[in-house]
């Protein structure tokens, strides 16, 4: 009754007990575990992943079940997931990822981000008029960024991986070669986006039958193309995807489409390690991404300015306590619009913005009562929408080792452009830049000179992979798609469980809430009680009720017993957590 007790704390699920019979649970202790009025979380012993979509997550398991560690579970999932869930899983993007090194009890961050060809220029998305030109953004091949993601899977697996390359692509290679059941999931998406999807013939010609005819449930798809890439990349490393046919292809693809980049620009491109942003909240450590992803800093800075209130005694979603996250996050979208960027290129006051002192500064332009306006805020004065299709994944593994990866193409299968022959659908993160200071791109987030296009560039990011630490180990590992509300969705998740004490599938499933400055509205989730809304709207915030935000994959482990505890965002379908 001893580990019932401690999982009963934490929310574990006892008819999943039951059902794996990895413990012998009586009839009574399932249905006084099964009575508890809570949601449950998955559970395992060894190992776990969470991730968008199914198939992927249980191959991660696989690997990890068969002794493979955390970052090669993480690897193979990333290569998975270009075939089984072709609008956000990719080779022609890029993303970031947090590894946890169990022995060393270091953690890194690698960042695999895309980046501007070398012909690109500050102001290749403007029209004759000088205004920016969003469908040449977005939906030309001047939107391709240089893709990293082969270059970031291969860096890591180096570094931290114990595998071999080919044995990680190969259930990829097996998923595109021989098909993949089409999904509910899989199949409203490809109706949704047929219009961009079609507007080109190389993704028209895989993505649905002869005619035009839809994929329906239960069809079979084959990427036949995408599989010979990836066994070239399993074969050649990743020279087989960055030389050689396979690039010449990409770059003769995306040139005919009006794009710039060269075999050159692929030939050049790097993944490469940064240092993560650190950073603490009522004794826990926070460790995400640094820039070119503002999450990190944001993340930090948020709740640096959050953490001398006290929130846990406000109550989750409290009029109160959601009146504070607003304010917060307003301020840090603001300074997100000026000061955030590559930092290979502009220098970005990472001190200043994570620290203490600076959360302090934050609160005294914080009115506790009543709503500070957008237009009378402004990003301090300092001296010296991704898209929802991002997708994230969490691994631990037995050892302790952890993986916190979120990677996309941007929007929904990128620009609907597959390279001819290769199956890889293009990413559109040029649109990520500022195609014009001041100006929002199609997230409505505005961005100035340190983030405008330059050649070589990486554009800014809200993608918030995160690792948090208790009293020096991994306990949560969590990250989420969704644009602009990636770094407040995180966040969010991450103050459920520390501040409210819920568990993981509760802090996963309870209703966020998002501000980022401007446009100067607070987006709230169904599931916020109209009174709180009546309260919000009374101390100034203006109130708009939307879609669902994000998506988040959470894998934590429990001090007390020792269990990895893991959940799946409802608000998407198909996704999965799943462990041994």
């Amino acid at each position: 009754m001893a580990i019932l007790e401690s999982l009963r704390r934490t929310g574990a699920a006892a008819l999943a007990l039951a059902a794996t019979a990895a413990l012998p649970l009586s009839a009574q202790e399932v249905a006084i575990y099964s009575g508890m009025d809570r949601m449950h979380p998955v559970w395992a012993e060894n190992g776990m992943v969470a991730a968008q979509e199914r198939v992927a997550a249980e191959i991660g398991r696989d690997i990890l079940e068969q002794g493979g560690n955390a970052i090669d579970a993480g690897v193979a999932v990333a290569f998975a997931l270009a075939v089984t869930l072709p609008r956000a899983g990719n080779l022609g993007g890029g993303g970031f990822m947090l590894v946890h090194d169990a022995e060393t009890g270091e953690t890194h961050a690698i960042d695999y981000r895309e980046m501007a060809p070398a012909g690109a220029t500050r102001d290749m998305f403007l029209d004759a008029e000088g205004n920016a030109d969003s469908d040449k953004s977005r939906f030309t091949g001047a939107a391709a960024g240089v893709p990293g993601t082969v270059a970031g899977m291969k860096l890591v697996l180096d570094e931290y991986g114990s595998m071999e390359w080919a044995d990680v692509i190969a259930p990829a290679i097996r998923l595109a070669e021989e098909g993949i059941e089409v999904t509910p999931d899989l199949a409203d998406s490809l109706e949704a986006l047929k219009e961009r999807l079609t507007r080109y013939p190389s993704a028209a010609e895989i993505f649905y039958k002869e005619g035009g005819e839809l994929y329906r449930p239960g069809d079979t798809l084959v990427q036949a193309d995408l599989a010979d890439t990836l066994k070239t990349i399993a074969e050649q490393g990743p020279e087989g995807f960055y030389t050689g046919e396979v690039a010449e292809a990409i770059v003769s693809s995306v040139t005919e489409a009006g794009g710039f980049i060269t075999t050159e620009d692929m030939a050049n491109y790097e993944a490469v390690q940064r240092e993560p942003i650190r950073g603490t909240y009522r004794g826990y450590e926070i460790v995400s991404m640094p820039p070119p992803s503002s999450g990190g800093i944001h993340l930090v800075q948020i709740l640096n300015a959050l953490e001398a209130y006290p929130i846990g005694a406000l109550g989750a979603n409290s009029a109160q306590t959601i009146h504070l996250m607003a304010e917060a996050m307003k301020l840090a979208y603001a300074d997100r619009s000026e000061f955030l960027g590559d930092t290979d290129f502009v220098d970005v006051p990472i001190d200043i913005l994570t620290s203490k002192d600076y959360a302090a500064d934050m609160r005294e332009k914080i009115d506790t009562n009543f709503a500070t306006p957008s237009e009378q805020i402004a990003p301090a004065d300092l001296a010296p929408y991704e898209s929802n299709e991002t997708t994230h994944f969490s691994i631990i593994d037995k050892d302790g080792n952890a993986v916190s990866n979120t990677y996309t193409i941007n929007f929904s299968y990128g620009s609907g452009l597959v390279a001819e022959g290769t199956g890889v659908l293009m990413n559109n993160e040029m649109d990520d830049f500022s195609a014009k200071p001041g100006v929002p791109n199609a997230y409505g987030l505005i961005g100035g000179d340190a983030n405008a296009v330059e050649p070589g560039k990486r554009p800014l990011s809200s993608m918030t992979p995160t690792i948090v630490n208790k009293d020096g180990e991994v306990w949560l590992v969590t990250g989420s798609p969704g644009g602009a509300r990636i770094i407040t969705t995180v966040l969010q998740v991450i103050m459920n469980m520390i501040d409210h004490d819920m568990n993981v599938a509760e802090a996963t499933a309870s209703p966020r809430i998002h501000h980022q400055w401007l446009p100067d509205e607070l987006r709230i989730e169904e599931g916020i009680s109209i009174d709180t809304q009546r309260a919000l709207q009374g101390m100034g915030q203006n109130i708009s009720l939307q879609e669902v935000m994000g998506s988040t994959q959470s894998v934590m482990r429990d001090p007390e017993s020792g269990y990895l505890l893991g959940a799946s965002d409802p608000r998407r379908a198909g996704a999965a957590t799943v462990g041994y």
